[in-house]
């Protein structure tokens, strides 16, 4: 596998700052998206590699429907594959550019298997479910594991709306009975956009999109009858993010603030990248970074 790291530019960058997200047609190598892909179905199947469960696990087999998207989080404790890509230094690097923090850490990873006819995940804002981090921050790496196309329910963003409100949605989420962009298009009428413009990103196996933590974004619903199509979301924080020192952090990730403090362990949110060369010590030791290269060599 050869990984060629990406040197954004100042077009790049603006786009982003314009848009709320950034599409980069190829990101790492097709064969690698193949073997990240191959180690979902034994995830949702419940074979973890390390002995970890994941903190959130939506869909099991023969419990529940056939039609559902399924969901998995932070699956990088549970299996190596997955988390050297998860944890690797240039996610943290190009996330923490385009989003101007001095460095990034891992606040989760999703990953996503859509079966045939699968049904959509309902439009929402990342930054909405997110209060108890201080600064409520964060950027998402959205990495399409096989071709994506609008058949294969792939992401779609709505540009632009990272500008809008930060809006509190309150409904269904991983199987919408109603139309998939409801919440979005009420947050379009609340901002006076009549005509919100959507994106669908279209990329190959190994394709990538960036996004701010408050560009509505969703996956549509998979209309091709055959196959399954996988991606990964890697979501990250601000390297300097601790608890918010009054609002919950919930029952998943609650579990992980120590008493009495808001500091944010390493061990549970390793951080990836800084600007000073710092990353956590311990993810050395713990896997091989897949986008391993000197970091001197990219320029931004």
């Amino acid at each position: 596998m050869s990984y060629q790291p990406v040197s954004l530019s100042q077009s790049q960058i603006e786009q982003f700052q314009t848009d709320g997200f950034l599409i980069l047609e190829n990101f790492i190598p097709p064969d690698f998206a193949q073997r990240l892909a191959a180690r979902m179905e034994p995830l949702f199947g419940g074979e973890f590699e390390t002995g970890i469960y994941p903190d959130e696990w939506h869909w099991r087999p023969g419990l529940s429907l056939p039609d559902v998207t399924r969901e998995m989080c932070n699956a990088w404790k549970c299996d190596r594959t997955i988390a050297s890509l998860v944890l690797s230094a240039e996610i943290g690097r190009l996330t923490a550019t385009l989003a101007e923090w001095e460095g990034a850490r891992i606040g989760q990873d999703s990953l996503w298997m859509k079966p045939p006819g699968a049904k959509a995940i309902a439009m929402h804002q990342d930054g909405a479910y997110i209060d108890y981090l201080d600064p409520p921050q964060m950027m998402t790496c959205w990495v399409a594991l096989d071709d994506a196309a609008a058949a294969d329910g792939t992401l779609v963003y709505v540009k632009g709306s990272h500008k809008w409100p930060l809006a509190t949605v309150e409904g269904e989420f991983h199987a919408p009975t109603k139309d998939y962009r409801w919440a979005m298009l009420q947050a379009a009428e609340n901002a006076g956009v009549e005509e919100p413009e959507l994106v669908v990103v279209e990329v190959p196996a190994g394709g990538c999109a960036l996004h701010h933590g408050r560009t509505w974004h969703g996956l549509c619903k998979t209309t091709r009858t055959e196959g399954t199509f996988h991606s990964m979301g890697l979501h990250t924080i601000p390297s300097n993010a601790q608890f918010h020192p009054t609002n919950a952090a919930g029952y998943i990730y609650g579990r992980y603030k120590r008493l009495g403090s808001t500091e944010m362990d390493e061990t549970f949110f390793p951080i990836l990248w800084q600007k000073d060369g710092y990353r956590s010590p311990h993810l050395a030791e713990y896997y091989p970074d897949a986008l391993s290269y000197s970091a001197e060599k990219a320029t931004v």
